[in-house]
């Protein structure tokens, strides 16, 4: 079967339209189902032991959890139409888990004089300024991703057109390898947390890193392999460049999983700034240089 034709019954317009609104139902039914496990766990109808059950503020995580999901399909979506708008995703999906992770902290909240010596205070603290900073390097970075030029040269067209079916099928390929391990993560966390296995829930310390940690380790292999297909289609020394950084600011996304507290946090924004001033320099060098013959 041609790869256009599986490309288009998995990740056509048609079928992320569909899956928007599948999403949303079950975004919605998820806080609902969330708020009444909440309400059964405070009057003791329910014998539930977990920090998620605790505040019903804490049950927009979970809705929150969904939505992560659907940007992980855009993510792969927008793969074979933009390297740019395909990093963006990756930037979008880990601001979300930072916004994530802030609803599942409220409940841990102290609430004293002594903020700035309460551990789960400053979490709250960092994620909160870390998310109005993340938002905004986001803002400026789709801001500068610029338009595809459209190439005359049907040579060239052949070439650009191999590249994008690579993409193509890179993208078929991850629907169901993301499927597998979000399904065996996820199971592996459940299972460890309802049978108290601690060697399984020290696997998943926390919460927020079950599925992403694993996720953000294959869109790093994801992205060598693009970096290293570029070189058959382009030898611009700026297009290396900026797939490299690309490359790089994915990779510090991963370690941050690894951290806690505001190296957490340093090291994702320092990430984004990373791919954002690839691109910014990778767009002035376009701009300025690559009208030069020997840069072409």
């Amino acid at each position: 079967m041609n790869i256009n034709a599986v490309f288009d019954k998995i990740l056509s317009f048609k079928v992320k339209t569909q899956s928007e609104k599948v999403i949303l139902i079950i975004a919605i039914s998820s806080y609902l189902i969330h708020l009444l496990l909440i309400l059964l766990t405070n009057f003791d109808i329910l014998q539930l032991n977990s920090k998620l059950l605790k505040n019903p503020i804490v049950a927009i995580y979970t809705p929150f959890s969904f939505i992560l999901v659907y940007e992980v399909y855009l993510l792969i979506f927008f793969l074979p139409k933009s390297i740019s708008f395909y990093i963006g995703k990756q930037y979008e999906i880990i601001t979300l888990i930072v916004i994530r992770r802030i609803f599942k902290d409220i409940g841990n909240l102290e609430l004293t004089s002594r903020w700035f010596q309460s551990k789960s205070d400053l979490q709250f603290t960092y994620d909160a300024l870390s998310s109005l900073i993340l938002f905004t390097i986001i803002y400026y970075f789709y801001k500068h991703i610029k338009k595809r030029p459209t190439i005359q040269d049907k040579d060239q067209q052949k070439e650009i057109q191999k590249f994008i079916n690579l993409k193509k099928t890179i993208a078929v390929l991850l629907v169901p390898t993301l499927l597998i391990v979000a399904i065996y993560t996820f199971t592996n966390w459940a299972s460890g947390t309802l049978l108290n296995d601690t060697g399984k829930i020290a696997t998943f310390k926390n919460i927020n890193n079950v599925f992403f940690d694993e996720f953000f380790t294959i869109l790093i292999v994801v992205d060598v392999l693009l970096l290293l297909a570029s070189f058959f289609y382009s030898d611009k020394f700026h297009k290396i460049i900026r797939n490299s950084g690309f490359v790089i600011s994915t990779i510090l996304i991963k370690i941050s999983f690894s951290t806690e507290g505001i190296i957490n946090n340093a090291l994702i924004i320092g990430a984004m700034l990373f791919g954002f001033f690839i691109l910014l320099i990778h767009n002035k060098y376009e701009d300025d240089i690559s009208s030069i013959s020997d840069y072409k």
